[in-house]
């Protein structure tokens, strides 16, 4: 009933389909119905498309669809679609126009009012980010730039960023970059992911600092997760007098521990100094 249901309600249009980043048991059932019941399916490579379509039986008509030749194909399929046919668009793994080809044909909908419905599924850069423990908010910025002014220019901007960061990148030009995260992230953590969800999948955790000293396999593909920048105390030889006043008003109030936890905590400011102040206050009455 559920499966007549999906296969009804299958309107004329342009299907982002989610496939598997790596494990083809990853696939949705209703990515599945889709793709069974389109009329076209966009591929960015269909030799590896195939792979996943036998699998599961789906013998439908097949069209590449990659960067170097979407934008020769726009006018065909946009006339496909304004004859109300059912198109589906994957990549070679994850979601399409997520770093892959996709994108053009989604603005080209969108300017002739095609109607475009998402099928949402794997995604390197959400599943990367679920096991890190860094923080939710994040910045996402695709493949690095392949020269190192471009990458340097990228991570000044990055680095003032204080949420996690992630992007996609080969094992073997981690190590080639290891210097530059250095630079920049120092302070921070890191994730690496390679070849998640296959077989020889691999998560390494470590400091940048001592991502120089860890030793991992160059092949496959990575997601790289950096952690959000570490809350450091404020290095403060002496309070700011702006402090000094809002000290002075609670001294009367509040005991010296809960004025040392207050102005700690919402302020960073080290705890020895807030004591040694409070205490010289009292020392005064």
């Amino acid at each position: 009933m559920l499966k007549e249901q999906m296969i009804s309600n299958l309107k004329p249009g342009l299907y982002c389909v989610s496939t598997p980043i790596g494990n083809m048991g990853d696939l949705s059932f209703r990515a599945l119905e889709t793709l069974k019941n389109s009329e076209l399916i966009l591929c960015e490579d269909t030799r590896v498309s195939k792979k996943l379509l036998d699998k599961y039986k789906i013998t439908k008509k097949l069209l590449s669809n990659h960067k170097f030749n979407e934008k020769k194909n726009i006018k065909k399929i946009i006339q496909f679609l304004m004859e109300k046919k059912i198109i589906s668009i994957i990549s070679d793994a994850g979601t399409p126009a997520i770093s892959d080809p996709g994108r053009i044909l989604v603005q080209e909908c969108i300017k002739n009012n095609i109607n475009i419905y998402p099928i949402p599924g794997p995604s390197a850069v959400t599943s990367a980010l679920s096991i890190s423990g860094f923080s939710d908010k994040y910045f996402f910025c695709g493949f690095l730039p392949e020269k190192k002014g471009e990458i340097n220019n990228l991570f000044v901007k990055l680095s003032k960023m204080n949420c996690s960061i992630v992007f996609f990148i080969s094992p073997k030009k981690i190590k080639k970059i290891t210097n530059i995260l250095e630079e920049y992230f120092n302070d921070r953590d890191i994730l690496i992911c390679r070849e998640m969800t296959k077989f020889y999948e691999q998560y390494i955790r470590s400091s940048i600092k001592n991502l120089s000293n860890i030793d991992f396999s160059e092949k496959g593909e990575a997601t790289i997760v950096i952690s959000e920048g570490k809350k450091n105390e404020i290095k403060l030889k002496e309070l700011e007098e702006s402090v000094k006043k809002q000290i002075d008003k609670l001294i009367h109030k509040m005991t010296i521990k809960n004025i040392v936890t207050k102005f700690n905590s919402e302020n960073k400011i080290p705890k020895k100094l807030i004591y040694n102040y409070c205490l010289s206050k009292k020392n005064e009455i």
